[in-house]
């Protein structure tokens, strides 16, 4: 068992959205589920021996997610980001993850369970990290005009073929 591992609080979808999450990433299972007994069944006002915890893995990062009844909702104030090498497997998850969701910019999404994830390539980092200030804020730019994040038009932002090409 990982020390850290993100919990999350669903009303009354937690099975449904955790098998959801494993039918999208490669080596992930559910690992258990726990069942509201007559105690916690009074306490939560959910139905003893409905689902009360769903303990999973998405590629090895161990989560939770709990029915935990209708008081909180996800925001973007948290989101879980899914690092991608191509743009093929960005595309993939980008479309997975938002199908009947809520697509929005820079690479973030929400899923149809309000959970906010952000696709983006693994490459983004490096483009930001150069050193160079103005190759990261041509990426940046670049960035900021688009929803589902596009590698060719980051590297070409980063290498100013976009510039000059704008300026021809």
């Amino acid at each position: 068992m990982q020390k850290i591992a993100p919990f999350l609080w669903f009303d009354d979808k937690a099975e449904e959205a955790a098998n959801f999450y494993v039918s999208i990433f490669k080596n992930s299972k559910i690992d258990g589920i726990t069942r509201y007994g007559e105690s916690g069944a009074e306490a939560s006002g959910r139905a003893k021996g409905t689902v009360m915890t769903v303990e999973f893995q998405l590629d090895g990062q161990e989560l939770v997610a709990l029915n935990g009844g209708p008081h909180f909702k996800f925001t973007e104030a948290i989101s879980l980001v899914v690092n991608c090498e191509t743009q093929k497997e960005l595309d993939e998850f980008w479309e997975k993850l938002s199908a009947g969701g809520e697509k929005s910019r820079c690479g973030w999404l929400k899923d149809k369970y309000g959970l906010s994830w952000q696709v983006v390539p693994t490459v983004l980092g490096e483009l930001f990290q150069s050193g160079d200030a103005e190759k990261s804020e041509r990426v940046m730019k670049a960035m900021l005009q688009m929803d589902k994040l596009d590698i060719k038009t980051l590297k070409e932002a980063a290498e100013g073929s976009s510039q000059r090409a704008a300026s021809s």
